[in-house]
C-alpha cells in the first residue's frame, strides 16, 4: 500500500510540476519572442500509419492521463478539456523511442478561438533535452466537413533531438474562456506520406563473402539475466551481488549494498531453473565463494539499534541502516555473524549434488554452467558488513582453488566459469591494488607485476598440471561502457551526444584502433585481449562476459548497440555471454534480440556459421548461413548515422544469386520488427534501404 501511496503521490507532483514549468514558460513568453522552430516539411494530409494510439473514444494502451487542469476522460467517447488559465492535458506512457512521423489529433473548440494550442513532448529520461513547444497555427490545421479541426505536426519539429520521450502533453497558450474542449483521435504515425523525404540519403556498398573461413556462431552469446524467454534469449545466468550469499537451505540471501545489507527471502531458484529446463535453454548459476551466506530472512548489517546516526535507513525495514555517517564516512562493521553463517565448500557442494538429484528425478540436466561467485575484488564495497577487507591475489586463488575443487568433484561433468570480474581496472590489479592505487600496485607486485586475469590463468594451468584435475572450462569477466552517464543502471543518456558515444562504445569489444572515450582513455580490444590471454596462459578455455549492457534500454541506440555487440560476438567467435538485466518486453533491447532469435515471430532467428562481411563507417552487417543448406543466408545490417538515410548494395557474388529475400525492420519510433518491402533481390546482390539509427534482418535465399 505505502507503495501505491508514493506513485499516486509522485504522478500528483509531476503533474502539478509540470503545470508550474509551463505558467513559468507562458510569463516569459510575454516579455519575450517565441524562439524560431526548426524547418521541416509540413506533413501530407495523406491517411496515417497509426503506430500509437494515445486516445481515440478512450486511452490507447499504456498510457496514462497525467492531465492536470480541468478535464474529462470517459471509458467512451471524446475527451474534453479546459485550456482557460494555460490549462491542457498530460498524456504519459513508458518511454518511446525517437523519431515517429506525424502526431495527431482532433478538437472541436469555438470557431472564433484561433490558434490557442501548443504542443511538446517531455522526457524523464533525459530532462535537460530541450525539446520544443510548437504552436498550432493554420498550417497545421485542417477544417474537416464534420466539425473537427485535424491537427498535424511532423515530429521532426516536435523532437529535433530525436530523443526518447514519455509525455505527450497538449495546453492553452493564449488566454480563451472555460469552455470544454473536445479532444479525441490522438495518435503517433510511423511516418506520413512523403516522410522520407526528411532523410538526406547515401549510397553505399557492402558485402557478404561466403568462400572465406567460416566458423560456428555459438548459441550462448545470446543468454541474459532476469530475461524474457519471448525474446529468444538461449541461456540463463542466474546472478548478482545477492547470489554471493545465497543459503541454498533456506532460500534467503543479502541484498548487499545494492539494498542496506538486508536478509531477504530468495527468487525461487529452483523454479528460474526448472523454467530454463521447460524452454530447452542452459543455466549459468553463481555459487557463493566468499566463505557466508544469510543466515535468515530479517537480519541486516548494520541494523539502527547497534549503529544509530547512519546516513539513511530503508523506509520499508527502519532498522536497516547503510553502514554510513551522514558525513559520509564509512561505518566499521560487526561481525559477520550478525547475518550470516559460514559457507565452506562442503556446503556448497551439498548444495550441488542437491540439484544432481534434482536433476536425476526430472530426467534432465538444469545446472550447465556454476560461475564462482560475483565480482570478488568489489566484495570490500557491495559486501563490506562481512568481507571490508579487499581481495587479493592470493585470497582469489585460494578461494577458486578450494571452491572449484568441491564443485568439480560433486558434478565432475558441470563447467565451472571464473573469476567474473566487474570490469577494466579487476582485470588488471587485485582490490588491494585498486584501494591503495594502481600505479603503487603492492599486491600485484609481490606477484611478478603480473595482470590479476593472466596470473589467475597460469596458477590454474600449473595445478591442472601437477594434480590432473581442471577447476576453470571458461575465463569470465564483465564489461560495462566506462564513459559517464552511457550504461547507468539500463537507461543511460539519450541525447544526441550520448546515443552516439553508445554506439562508438561498443568498438571497445573488438577494435584494435579505437580509444576508449572515458577515464580508461586505452584501447581496450576486450574479446581480442581475453583470447590472447587465454592462448598465453591457460590454452583451451572459453570465453564468456557474464555481464554486459550498453544501457539504452528504452531507446533505438539501446538496440543498435545491442544488435552491434550481438553481430560482434558472433563475428569473432565469443563463446557465451549474458545481457544485464533483461531483455523485458517493451523495451528496445527486446527488439535487438529479437532480430537475431526470432525476426519474423515464427521462430526464424540468426543462422548458425558466421560468414565474412565487409562494412562501411557507419553501417555494419553481420551475416549467418544455415551450415547444411550454404543457400539459406541471414544478415543484419545496422545503420548507426543519425541523420542519413542509407540505400546499401550488397554483394552477394560469393554466395550466389539472390532469388527471393524477405526483410524486418526497425527504427526510431517502430513499436518493434516490422516486415518490409525495403529488400531487393539483384543478379549479384540484394538492395535495401534503412532510414537513420535503423536496423534490418534480410533472409535470403540463393542459387
Amino acid at each position: 500500500m505505502k507503495k501505491w501511496l508514493a506513485l499516486a503521490l509522485a504522478i500528483a507532483l509531476a503533474a502539478a510540476s509540470a503545470l508550474l514549468v509551463l505558467r513559468i514558460r507562458h510569463r516569459h513568453r510575454l516579455q519575450q519572442p517565441v524562439e524560431a522552430l526548426p524547418s521541416v516539411p509540413l506533413p501530407s494530409w495523406d491517411a496515417l500509419e497509426v503506430a500509437e494510439t494515445v486516445y481515440a473514444g478512450k486511452l490507447g494502451a499504456g498510457w496514462q492521463d497525467w492531465g492536470w487542469g480541468p478535464h474529462q476522460l470517459p471509458k467512451a467517447g471524446p475527451a474534453k478539456i479546459v485550456f482557460s488559465g494555460y490549462g491542457g492535458v498530460i498524456f504519459r506512457h513508458d518511454i518511446l523511442t525517437g523519431r515517429f512521423g506525424v502526431f495527431s489529433f482532433r478538437y472541436k473548440a469555438p470557431a472564433d478561438w484561433a490558434d490557442f494550442l501548443q504542443v511538446s513532448l517531455k522526457t524523464s529520461v533525459s530532462p535537460d533535452a530541450q525539446l520544443p513547444e510548437v504552436p498550432v497555427d493554420a498550417d497545421h490545421t485542417k477544417l474537416r466537413e464534420d466539425g473537427w479541426r485535424e491537427v498535424r505536426i511532423d515530429l521532426a519539429a516536435l523532437n529535433p533531438q530525436n530523443a526518447a520521450f514519455d509525455r505527450i502533453i497538449i495546453a492553452g497558450r493564449s488566454g480563451v474562456p472555460s469552455d470544454w474542449v473536445a479532444i479525441d483521435q490522438v495518435v503517433l504515425s510511423n511516418r506520413a506520406a512523403g516522410a522520407a523525404s526528411l532523410f538526406p540519403n547515401r549510397n553505399i556498398g557492402l558485402r557478404i563473402a561466403c568462400r572465406s573461413q567460416t566458423h560456428a556462431i555459438s548459441p550462448l552469446i545470446y543468454g541474459s539475466a532476469v530475461g524474457d524467454w519471448e525474446s529468444g534469449t538461449t541461456a540463463n545466468r542466474i546472478g548478482g551481488n545477492p547470489t554471493s550469499r545465497y543459503n541454498w537451505e533456506l532460500n534467503a540471501w543479502n541484498s548487499a549494498k545494492d539494498w542496506f545489507f538486508e536478509n531477504t527471502k530468495a527468487d525461487d531458484l529452483d523454479k528460474v531453473i526448472d523454467s530454463a529446463v521447460q524452454h530447452h535453454a542452459f543455466t549459468a548459476l553463481t555459487v557463493p565463494i566468499i566463505g557466508w551466506v544469510a543466515k535468515d530472512t530479517t537480519s541486516v548489517g548494520f541494523p539502527a539499534s547497534k549503529f544509530p546516526g547512519q546516513r539513511a535507513y530503508d523506509s520499508y525495514r527502519p532498522q536497516a541502516g547503510d553502514g554510513y555517517r551522514p558525513d559520509g564516512k564509512p561505518i566499521v562493521p560487526g561481525p559477520p555473524n550478525e547475518t550470516s553463517i559460514p559457507a565452506p565448500p562442503e556446503l556448497i557442494g551439498r548444495w550441488i549434488r542437491n540439484l544432481r538429484d534434482r536433476d536425476r528425478a526430472r530426467g534432465s540436466r538444469g545446472v550447465q554452467m556454476y560461475i564462482l561467485d560475483n565480482e570478488p575484488s568489489l566484495w570490500s564495497s557491495t559486501h563490506r558488513d562481512l568481507h571490508p577487507d579487499p581481495v587479493t591475489y592470493d585470497e582469489l586463488m585460494d578461494r577458486t582453488l578450494r571452491y572449484a575443487t568441491e564443485i568439480r568433484a560433486a558434478d565432475p561433468d558441470a563447467l565451472i566459469a571464473g573469476p567474473a570480474e566487474w570490469g577494466w581496472l579487476g582485470y588488471f590489479f587485485s582490490a588491494k591494488d585498486i584501494q591503495v592505487g594502481k600505479f603503487l600496485r603492492p599486491d600485484r607486485r609481490a606477484h611478478g607485476d603480473v595482470p590479476l586475469i593472466p596470473w589467475y590463468l597460469s596458477k590454474l594451468a600449473a595445478h591442472e598440471k601437477t594434480s590432473g584435475v581442471r577447476l576453470l572450462d571458461y575465463l569470465d569477466v564483465h564489461f560495462y561502457p566506462a564513459a559517464e552517464h552511457i550504461y547507468d543502471g539500463g537507461d543511460g543518456v539519450v541525447d544526441a551526444a550520448g546515443r552516439a558515444l553508445r554506439l562508438r562504445s561498443t568498438r571497445s569489444l573488438w577494435d584494435p584502433e579505437y580509444t576508449d572515450e572515458s577515464w580508461i582513455d586505452e584501447k581496450i580490444t576486450l574479446i581480442p585481449r581475453l583470447k590472447t590471454w587465454v592462448s598465453e596462459n591457460y590454452p583451451g578455455l572459453k570465453l564468456s562476459i557474464g555481464e554486459w549492457s550498453f544501457g539504452g534500454a528504452h531507446d533505438v541506440s539501446g538496440a543498435l548497440a545491442t544488435a552491434e555487440a550481438l553481430g560482434r560476438f558472433g563475428q569473432v567467435g565469443l563463446d557465451a555471454a549474458f545481457y544485464w538485466d533483461g531483455p523485458k518486453p517493451g523495451t528496445a533491447i527486446f527488439t535487438a534480440f529479437r532480430a537475431y532469435r526470432n525476426f519474423d515471430g515464427k521462430g526464424a532467428r540468426f543462422l548458425d556459421e558466421a560468414l565474412e562481411t565487409r562494412g562501411e563507417d557507419a553501417v555494419s552487417i553481420f551475416a549467418s548461413r544455415d551450415p547444411a543448406d550454404h543457400r539459406h543466408v541471414v544478415a543484419i545490417v545496422v545503420n548507426r548515422d543519425p541523420a542519413f538515410q542509407v540505400t546499401a548494395f550488397i554483394d552477394t557474388g560469393s554466395c550466389g544469386h539472390p532469388v527471393k529475400a524477405r526483410s524486418f525492420g526497425y527504427h526510431a519510433g517502430s513499436p518493434g520488427l516490422e516486415a518490409s518491402q525495403d529488400a531487393r533481390a539483384e543478379p549479384t546482390g540484394l538492395t535495401v534501404t534503412l532510414p537513420p539509427y535503423a536496423l534490418q534482418v534480410i533472409d535470403i535465399n540463393l542459387q
